[in-house]
């Protein structure tokens, strides 16, 4: 059981059951190597003989590597593209992309035919190297997106406020929350990203009315809406329990920019801002990593903090 809130604006948030998708966007084992979109075909699929290149040279199908240095995600906003340790569903999947994601190719292999198609790409990036299916993968010229320097606050510039739960808390940040921080805000808020990104996932579905919009306890714990950033370094951010939320799956979003307002929805004991960050898993939750604020370290419990989140800066 959960001990009783020490602070009025602790959250009780994820535990281990915070993996539970209330969006159904985890990774599944589907033919196509995307998770719970509906296109999965592993069941009508065949494997080939055998993976092996197109004999075209460094380029195989997807052209030489000059027409083809990079691959792009094609999968639909919020659908993670799993990357799979060889050209098969045969075996889980290493990682996964998102939509738009730009990858280098190193290779372009024959593999598991799925919809009569046996092209996969085989792809290297910072955060994960395997193969993915061509069905939802395109060439590209493109250069992808710098990663970002760093993390601001996720709060609007001179913002002023309190942090009520650091790292490694006795409450509730620990196990996969060992990293996230809470702040003390009123609601209404605005939150911001901390660094530029794209939406990848959101929730909204908990409305003024609603027996979780208010906070609530452990069977609120899919009711938080919430926010997710995927940003060019691979991991992702996350803002919780907002009230309003402001962006869509799929924008691409600056550092400093609103995309919701802070609240006390789902699994929560008062208003606040509930933020971390993960690497990139696939799905809308993902554990935590550690996080240091560019204008405020790494802050503790009942530390001040001003945000320097500003855009041109």
């Amino acid at each position: 059981m959960r001990r009783a809130p020490r602070h009025p604006v602790f959250a009780l948030l994820f535990t281990a059951a915070c993996t539970t998708d209330p969006e159904g966007l985890g990774t599944g084992g589907g033919g196509d190597g995307t998770g719970g979109s509906g296109q999965g075909t592993s069941s009508e699929t065949t494997a080939a003989s055998s993976s092996s290149t197109s004999g075209q040279g460094a380029g195989g199908e997807g052209g030489s590597i000059d027409d083809c240095p990079r691959v792009r995600a094609t999968v639909d906003p919020g659908v993670p593209l799993n990357v799979r340790p060889d050209p098969s569903t045969t075996n889980p999947p290493v990682g996964a992309l998102s939509a738009g994601d730009i990858v280098d190719r190193v290779d372009t292999v024959q593999g598991e035919v799925i919809d009569g198609e046996s092209t996969w790409y085989q792809i290297t990036s910072p955060w994960v190297s395997g193969y993915v299916f061509s069905g939802f993968a395109e060439c590209t010229t493109d250069l992808p997106p710098e990663p970002p320097d760093g993390y601001y606050l996720p709060l609007e510039c001179g913002t002023t406020t309190t942090v009520t739960q650091g790292n490694n808390s006795g409450f509730s940040h620990n196990g996969d929350a060992a990293y996230a921080f809470d702040f003390n805000l009123a609601l209404g808020t605005p939150m911001v990203a901390m660094a530029d990104g794209t939406v990848g996932y959101t929730y909204d579905g908990t409305q003024p009315g609603d027996p979780c919009y208010d906070g609530g306890g452990q069977e609120c714990i899919n009711e938080a809406n919430y926010v997710v950033l995927l940003h060019a370094d691979g991991t992702q951010t996350l803002y919780a329990h907002l009230s309003e939320v402001n962006v869509s799956v799929g924008a691409v979003v600056s550092r400093g920019t609103v995309i919701g307002h802070s609240g006390s929805t789902g699994w929560s004991t008062g208003r606040h801002a509930h933020v971390q960050r993960g690497e990139q898993c696939g799905i809308w939750y993902c554990a935590s990593i550690p996080l240091e604020f560019i204008d405020a370290g790494v802050p503790v419990t009942g530390q001040t903090v001003t945000s320097q989140n500003c855009p041109s800066s």
